[in-house]
């Protein structure tokens, strides 16, 4: 490693969904001269949505990546720097902290927002991936009031399909809820508000072969993994619920997380285990996934680092 090419910044933000953008325009704002790196998926998961109805501001609502656009715009006027390129690796045992962008160029940073998020496991479909955004969706909040009046499918065995399932019988006419196995994982209470809610159907031991149709999702096609029977059910729309995977890897050696990745964060902060460090949106919420509170918990993350800056006589 060429120790001249490392560089120096106050505030480094990691990733570039709702929540690293916002921490950007904080801290832009408050003279922090904040770096961003986008990461893999510059703008998030909100940028394989369409259209998004429930994000305040917009009365007519907006297509994600061009939200997400806004964002990026805004952070940028106030004076964030954004760049491309992915971090690889982190050394927070030592002060300033240390990352390293695309495995070669290091940065060092008097304090780190992580805002990588989290993604959502999917099936593997072919067709899930080709009808993303057209009826396929992992996020029955964010898409479900589209499909009101219509018939829909969830596949989904624990409490968040559960809950999904219910929110999404109070919008459709039919839920069908596809399980993989007899029984259900989610809690107790849920499965009976599941199993007494008149209008969700249960498949049990079914599993997903195909999602129908040509350029919006029209049917769904399963398979009874005990008999063999193949089944066809028309659906407007495929919710996917088996889970999100934080992205949240290359902090493990170093920050607090519970059992499934999700970053621990000191509540009602952004703060880590690691004083300095800070985390905020998906990659520490796993209970709402929202855009507008991954907003506002970039909002705490950036006035955390400038409190912490501020205490430290660096900024």
């Amino acid at each position: 490693m060429n120790t001249e090419a490392t560089e120096k910044v106050h505030v480094l933000i990691i990733g570039s969904g709702p929540a690293g953008y916002t921490a950007a325009i904080y801290a832009a704002r408050a003279n922090m001269k904040p770096v961003l790196y986008q990461g893999i998926q510059p703008g998030g998961q909100l940028t394989i949505t369409t259209e998004v109805e429930n994000y305040p501001g917009y009365p007519d609502g907006i297509q994600g990546p061009e939200m997400m656009e806004h964002f990026e715009k805004q952070a940028a006027r106030m004076g964030a720097d954004i760049r491309y390129g992915l971090a690889t690796k982190v050394d927070f045992s030592v002060h300033p902290f240390k990352v390293w962008i695309d495995e070669e160029k290091l940065v060092e940073a008097d304090s780190v927002i992580i805002s990588t998020g989290a993604s959502a496991k999917w099936l593997g479909l072919p067709s899930e991936e080709r009808l993303n955004g057209y009826g396929v969706s992992a996020c029955a909040v964010c898409d479900g009031f589209f499909f009101k009046g219509k018939e829909v499918a969830i596949v989904g065995a624990g409490d968040t399909a559960a809950e999904e399932a219910l929110y999404l019988s109070k919008l459709c006419t039919t839920v069908h809820m596809l399980i993989r196995k007899d029984k259900m994982r989610a809690s107790k209470v849920m499965q009976q508000r599941v199993l007494q809610t008149p209008n969700i159907k249960m498949y049990w031991n079914s599993d997903t072969d195909e999602i129908l149709g040509e350029k919006k999702v029209e049917a769904v096609r399963i398979r009874n993994n005990q008999s063999g029977e193949v089944s066809t059910i028309p659906v407007s729309a495929f919710f996917v619920a088996i889970g999100h995977q934080p992205n949240s890897d290359i902090f493990k050696p170093f920050i607090n997380m519970d059992e499934t990745g999700y970053i621990l964060t000191e509540p009602g902060t952004t703060k880590t285990n690691i004083e300095g460090v800070f985390a905020s949106g998906d990659v520490q919420d796993k209970n709402y996934r929202q855009a507008v509170t991954a907003a506002g918990s970039g909002c705490m993350a950036a006035l955390d680092a400038e409190r912490f800056l501020s205490a430290k006589g660096l900024v």
